[in-house]
């Protein structure tokens, strides 16, 4: 196993509960990517922004509170302590199942006998190797990190100070995390993305909910931008072109979050006949098995969704196809997103737009967490719910924006990948008065008769 990181220890972990002998290679500490620079971290940050953006608007429920002040190093150390307390939960998991983890460097040294050599010259064979060796921030030309003032995610999740002028190079999943979380820490915050929307592949009427929302909090959002480079002064001068020509933004840091780019490279696959798409990408079929007899690759350095529960299910794909086992592979179309902004986001399946490019005859039922009970309660009345279904045929597609869009999510996942009628689902009973309700009054919508909407 070349690799720590969600793809790698979930197979470490579901194929030693199998009954397999796994030897792990990680040149860091175990969790990866998402557990020490991406989803852990990222969340930990936007939760203090939300505790922050929750006391300014305590006087609304009648709670003075005071004006809040921010102390980012308090929240760093919490953010070292949440990381610390999983990474070594995670140590004791892979050890309670006899994983032996190698320190160091892997590389495959011959993929056909399936050897793997670590940098410190031990060298392991065994009968199936698996590459989970992830992703890194990808860079844009012009725009060197230096980890002060033109910062990679990675960087962002070190901050001690707020900045005061933020430009965010690329209005996707990452970036609009980044602009929330920086607007919410008073930060004047731009984002400049190429395309004609932020959120690109979101459900256009969800991405609506969160540009709308952005402009309410100042955050200024430029689509259809080619940004050409940046000029270093006292400020950051970013230069960009739009419709109306060339134009220029001062800030003082640049984040440039424009996606991640796979680490296939020097593992030792020139030669061995594991394929490399263009991208970078290692090519797998559905099982995630390589052009290799025996070599497996699951998680970022696979094309697909970057998400760990994507690498989590991969995982249990690669372990099931090693055993013979039954498996069904992992449909990519379906999986669930979830996008920490405020208001978060949160989707699986088809588009409106998507499911009509397909051929379906669809159906669309949206209903607003405006007439919710309970985000009146907690006044976070942002958003809605959307289902898209085939006339008379299964749900396609759910896609969610508001509070708690996250962890709403689950119900809809379900529908979409057991393709559930409208009418099977409409038949569940939600709690009053809570957040889920709005998935059932959609749903109900749709069968033609509904309660409140």
């Amino acid at each position: 196993m070349l690799g720590g990181g969600p793809g790698g220890y979930a197979t470490a972990l579901y194929g030693a509960a199998a009954g397999l002998r796994i030897a792990l290679v990680e040149e860091r500490r175990v969790g990866g990517t998402c557990l020490h620079q991406g989803c852990i971290p990222a969340k930990e940050l936007l939760q203090t922004a939300e505790v922050l953006r929750t006391v300014g608007n305590a006087a609304e429920f009648g709670v003075t509170a005071g004006e809040p002040a921010l102390d980012l190093g308090v929240s760093q150390e919490r953010k070292k302590s949440v990381i610390e307390r999983l990474t070594g939960g995670l140590e004791t998991l892979l050890k309670g199942r006899k994983v032996t983890v190698v320190p160091g460097r892997g590389e495959l040294i011959d993929a056909a006998a399936r050897l793997v050599r670590v940098s410190d010259g031990t060298e392991l064979r065994g009968d199936a190797v698996i590459l989970a060796t992830g992703s890194a921030p990808r860079s844009i030309p012009g725009f060197d990190f230096d980890g002060e003032r033109i910062l990679s995610s990675d960087h962002v999740l070190e901050i001690v100070d707020v900045p005061g002028r933020v430009a965010i190079v690329g209005g996707g999943a990452i970036g609009c995390e980044f602009a929330s979380l920086f607007g919410d820490l008073g930060s004047d915050v731009t984002v400049l993305e190429a395309l004609p929307q932020i959120l690109t592949g979101v459900d256009i009427d969800v991405a609506k909910v969160v540009q709308r929302s952005f402009k309410k909090r100042a955050i200024d959002v430029r689509t259809g931008v080619s940004v050409n480079g940046v000029e270093s002064g006292d400020d950051l001068v970013v230069t960009f072109e739009d419709t109306k020509g060339t134009d220029k933004l001062a800030v003082d840091v640049v984040v440039v979050s424009v996606g991640r780019r796979p680490r296939s490279e020097n593992i030792g696959l020139d030669g061995t006949g594991v394929g490399v798409d263009a991208g970078g990408f290692i090519e797998i079929d559905e099982y995630q098995r390589t052009g290799v007899p025996g070599v497996y690759a699951v998680g970022d350095v696979v094309a697909g969704p970057a998400l760990a529960h994507v690498a989590f299910a991969e995982a249990i794909v690669a372990v099931k196809t090693i055993l013979g086992e039954p498996v069904v592979p992992l449909d990519r179309a379906k999986v669930p997103w979830g996008i920490y902004c405020h208001p978060e986001v949160a989707f699986s399946g088809l588009t409106e737009e998507q499911a009509r490019e397909a051929g379906h005859d669809v159906v669309v039922s949206k209903h607003r967490f405006t007439g919710n009970s309970r985000a009146l309660i907690i006044g976070e009345t942002e958003g809605l719910v959307k289902i898209v279904a085939q006339r008379d045929g299964p749900i396609l597609g759910v896609h969610m924006a508001g509070p708690w869009a996250t962890e709403l999510l689950a119900e809809g996942y379900l529908a979409v990948n057991w393709e559930a009628l409208p009418e099977e689902v409409a038949s569940f009973v939600h709690p009053h008065p809570t957040l889920s309700e709005l998935f059932g009054e959609s749903a109900m919508a749709l069968t033609g008769r509904g309660l409140h909407g």
